[in-house]
């Protein structure tokens, strides 16, 4: 690819990601308003109902999380290709293909959920009429997002990040609305808050699809049915099913053994860890959406050596921004869940640190995934890697009936998904051609050069002041200071200095 071209698609990767983190920014605000008044409004009893209630149907997410997958390569993939009508193709079977699996999930809902609902589920007495609502409204929820997926992988595939990000911001803005009037309606408070929830869902669903019949051609027409590409992104959504069933075990899986042998004190100090993982998490995400659009076109329109380059610096760059988030919480843990919460539950603080820890190996070579599915051939990969990892789930059952303690399977979590991080860059290299020294010189490398001071710096402060706000406070300075420093003499490439010198200063005549 021309110079010229590369500095272009650095530029737009740049700019999408301020968007994306312009958009998480107020997502994160609007959210912790919201969630504090629907509990309020709602109650303790009515909100656990809403979440144990949607969470029946949530379990279809795994699902449809795969489709998903499957439907944003395909598109960008075509998208990068250049190849106008097979992304017409493309759309057109992915909304078939969403429109198949509301069918199943309305069958599976009125079925095994109504079932489940009436008679395994623990539902205070006299809302069992409310709660059959909520059945209703969350299985109609999660099909308006179904059916808002291609629109949603056609805007990220074109990487109209603005777009997408102010349709997140107006969903929102919506969801806030709903909470405040609340407290405006009459009769059951849940009831109508279901409804109302159900209307965003279905207005939001709404504005992705005129703003994608407005700005890509692909998006307008009727339905084509191509049984030979329905199959092939089927067999693709299943391959990748594979790999989401697995993160779905070593997650509510170890909750349920870790509830089975310790109870449900160890699963809110566990609760914990996830929601600060879950705020770890977005940043690097958002870095991701903005980096794999342009790994897929790059590699479909064969220029695979910017492709290789884009790898090795999402991988870089997730690292650097998880380790700079990361290490506050590693070691100060038990100050922060302090300062957040007014009762913290006991092992929440190293369930924490253990968390991040282990987000940390498993997120940083996720650059890696996405070029194993630009390329294609994923059966070998996630067959390899699935029966790798799935291991977490059986050694921390046989170890907690030996008597291991509640923190072990974090310690399996790490060894085995570093080891999986091994086996995806042996056969990423050989599906697609990655060279293995260019990654260990460009990932690898600089991730050791930069948390090797930071890590350093920030344990000299831990142990040389005692325990305070003000120890917090310097460790995010020094933290923050070194692993800039240690990044730009260490990590970052001339060309990435030069790009960042060239923001400082348009900044700057601002």
């Amino acid at each position: 690819m021309p110079a010229g071209n590369i500095s272009e698609s650095s530029r737009r990767i740049a700019k999408n990601t301020v968007l994306l983190y312009f958009r998480m920014f107020v997502l994160m605000v609007v959210g912790l308003f919201t969630s504090r008044i629907v509990l309020q409004k709602l109650g303790v009893d009515d909100f656990g109902v809403y979440g144990a209630v949607g969470g029946v149907v949530a379990m279809f997410t795994v699902v449809t999380a795969s489709l998903s997958n499957a439907i944003g390569r395909y598109m960008t993939f075509s998208l990068g290709k250049g190849d106008g009508e097979r992304l017409r193709r493309v759309f057109s079977t992915s909304v078939t293909l969403q429109l198949i699996l509301c069918a199943v999930i309305l069958i599976l809902t009125e079925t095994v959920g109504r079932w489940y609902l009436h008679s395994v589920m623990v539902i205070p007495e006299g809302r069992m009429g409310a709660a059959g609502v909520v059945l209703q409204c969350s299985m109609l929820i999660l099909m308006a997002n179904l059916l808002s997926v291609p629109y949603n992988a056609a805007i990220t595939a074109h990487e109209h990040f603005g777009a997408y990000a102010w349709i997140s911001m107006v969903e929102a803005v919506l969801k806030l609305s709903v909470a405040l009037a609340l407290s405006l309606g009459r009769g059951d408070s849940l009831v109508l808050y279901a409804f109302l929830m159900l209307a965003v869902a279905v207005a939001v669903r709404f504005i992705y699809a005129i703003y994608s019949r407005r700005h890509f051609p692909e998006s307008r027409g009727g339905l084509v049915f191509d049984r030979e590409l329905l199959g092939e992104m089927s067999g693709f959504a299943g391959w990748n099913f594979l790999g989401s069933g697995t993160v779905l075990v070593n997650t509510q899986g170890i909750n349920l053994l870790v509830n089975a042998f310790f109870g449900v004190g160890m699963n809110a100090a566990r609760g914990v860890a996830a929601q600060v993982e879950s705020m770890v998490k977005q940043f690097a995400v958002n870095i991701a959406v903005a980096l794999n659009p342009q790994i897929t076109k790059s590699y479909a329109s064969g220029n695979r050596d910017y492709s290789y380059e884009i790898v090795c610096k999402g991988s870089k760059y997730y690292f650097m921004v998880l380790l700079v988030l990361a290490l506050p919480f590693i070691f100060e843990a038990g100050l922060i869940l302090d300062l957040w919460l007014d009762k913290v539950p006991p092992m929440a603080p190293l369930f924490t640190k253990l968390t991040l820890l282990c987000f940390l190996v498993d997120f940083t070579p996720n650059s890696l995934i996405t070029i194993e599915l630009a390329n294609g051939k994923i059966r070998r990969y996630y067959l390899l890697t699935s029966a790798l990892v799935i291991l977490v789930f059986p050694l921390s059952w046989i170890m907690f009936v030996h008597g291991a303690p509640a923190w072990v399977p974090y310690v399996l979590f790490i060894v085995i998904y570093f080891l999986k991080a091994v086996l995806m860059l042996a056969l990423v290299s050989r599906d697609t051609g990655l060279p293995v020294r260019m990654y260990l010189g460009k990932a690898v490398l600089p991730m050791v050069m930069v948390a090797v001071p930071t890590v350093a710096a920030s344990y000299a402060v831990c142990a040389m002041m005692d325990t305070s706000i003000g120890r917090l406070l310097v460790l995010l300075v020094v933290e923050t200071s070194v692993a800039a420093a240690s990044a730009w003499f260490l990590a970052l490439t001339p060309g990435e200095k030069a790009f960042v010198r060239e923001k400082l200063r348009t900044f700057a005549r601002r």
